[in-house]
């Protein structure tokens, strides 16, 4: 029991260290921070849309998701670089 504690903790530790690198990182690099938002925010609004953009709207929702994927990736490289100085 005191191992899967331990375990649980660690977890939630390193979550933590995770969570505030990442919000170090968006702070450093506000526009890119934005267009998460702006694509988080775009891709919720086609998602609800009663309409499918002319057939694009999957391919866009697609894009958009992969577009907010390299994005994190791209600030959690810097986080990474960042912690190595």
């Amino acid at each position: 029991m005191k191992f899967l504690s331990g375990v649980v903790l660690g977890v939630i530790l390193s979550a933590g260290v995770i969570s505030l690198s990442a919000q170090n990182e968006r702070a450093m690099h506000p526009r890119i921070a934005a267009a998460i938002r702006a694509l988080e925010d775009a891709r919720e609004y086609m998602e609800r849309a009663p309409h499918d953009f002319g057939g694009n709207k999957a391919a866009a929702m697609r894009s958009s998701s992969d577009a907010i994927r390299d994005l994190r990736r791209a600030l959690a490289f810097r986080g990474r670089e960042d912690r190595r100085r």
